[in-house]
């Protein structure tokens, strides 16, 4: 999920660098040694978007109705499939429209929110041209990371995307290619606080996106080649989930009858508190395949930091708890029979409830403190423990 991109610079040197140090950094073009701090792998072995699996593992396929994109859009889960392409199974999300607002689905994949510091990879596959019907449409072709916004301009927010905009878009001509590091933002009056670089020029086909989170700076790499250095205040402050998705900007350039865009993703890699170079991930990625790894996901075990936010917001909540939690993980277990699990898409209300686990992965009853979505009980002020099941 992202918005308009502020013209704040062009692309940086297309030379690849090393990472900088900072979090275990490794150099060289060799195999690194697993990743010290977790590591997730996904090939995408999946059936459908109703496989069990994607559940189990942490994924969700998005469904719920809101933004971004054309208000009144859909996100149906059958717009998220995952085919066979020259022998290999890919993520594949799709998006269509006839012009209207009823007639427009966009697809998202999200992972749950648990990464923080170190390397981000991923082969996608971006198309300049429509599967079928006419050419033309203003849409975004994504891969990207997000702490949900808690409040206008707060200051945990963080976003590092890949935005590829094949026919143009936000008063832009295609095609554009946008590597966009947010610190903050505020709808109404828009407000956007963020730095981006970008490259004029098609990028159809298949690329290897890479983005490395270590010492302060947030490096992006395509193909090898670093195109952008972000630091300073954009450097992300809280864990972060993982997300593609694909969707229409506005309806202006649709050209009339039903248009069908696909984006593809090969795979996906990350490794925690680590900063590799594209070489030392495409070593892993493919000794993983070598070996028949389709999926694996180590990221938030014993041994690692769970990564919580560095500092306080920087201003209260405007309706802050009234009361301390009435139970504390000592105390015992609560009844959580009746509350329904945690949905990052859900809309809560003050005084609603639901059971997630805590950051040690036992389930707890939480409690709204205020209007919330996308904040994730246990690492935001949204919610109070009520204790244990």
């Amino acid at each position: 999920m992202s918005r308009i991109p502020q013209l704040l610079g062009g692309a940086a040197a297309a030379a690849l660098i090393a990472a900088a140090a900072g979090i275990a950094a490794v150099s060289g073009a060799g195999p690194a040694a697993a990743a010290p701090c977790g590591a997730l792998f996904d090939d995408f072995a999946y059936s459908s978007s109703s496989d069990p699996a994607i559940a189990a593992r942490n994924w969700t396929v998005r469904t719920n109705a809101g933004g971004p994109g054309v208000p009144g859009a859909s996100w149906p889960a059958s717009n998220v499939s995952f085919p066979t392409v020259d022998g290999q199974k890919v993520l594949q999300l799709s998006a269509a429209t006839d012009g209207t607002a009823g007639g427009t689905s966009h697809a998202e994949m999200l992972h749950q929110r648990k990464f923080f510091e170190g390397t981000y990879a991923a082969r996608v596959r971006f198309a300049d041209t429509p599967a079928s019907g006419t050419d033309g449409d203003h849409l975004v072709e994504t891969f990207f990371t997000i702490t949900p916004l808690d409040r206008p301009l707060d200051p945990n927010y963080g976003e590092i995307d890949f935005e590829y905009l094949p026919n143009g878009g936000w008063g832009e001509q295609g095609p554009i290619f946008y590597q966009t590091t947010w610190e903050t933002y505020q709808n109404e009056p828009w407000v956007a606080d963020n730095i981006h670089a970008e490259q004029r020029q098609s990028f159809n086909g298949w690329h290897d996106l890479q983005f490395t989170v270590s010492g302060g700076h947030v490096r992006y790499y395509v193909d090898g080649a670093q195109v952008a250095d972000h630091g300073d205040k954009y450097y992300p402050e809280t864990p972060m989930s993982i997300n593609f998705n694909l969707w229409f900007i506005d309806l202006a350039a649709h050209a009339g009858g039903r248009s069908v865009y696909n984006q593809q993703v090969d795979w996906l890699y990350y490794a925690g508190s680590e900063a590799l170079t594209p070489a030392q991930v495409g070593s892993r990625v493919s000794g993983l395949r070598s070996a028949g790894t389709t999926h694996t996901d180590t990221v938030g075990g014993s041994n690692c930091p769970t990564n919580p936010p560095t500092q306080p917001p920087t201003q209260n909540p405007t309706n802050p708890p009234t009361q301390p939690p009435t139970q504390n993980p000592t105390n015992p277990p609560v009844n959580c029979s009746g509350a329904p699990a945690w949905n990052w898409g859900t809309v809560y209300l003050e005084g609603q409830r639901v059971k997630h686990p805590d950051r040690s992965g036992r389930t707890h009853l939480w409690q709204a403190n205020w209007w919330t979505q996308g904040s994730e009980p246990g690492w935001t002020a949204q919610w109070r423990d009520l204790g244990p099941c």
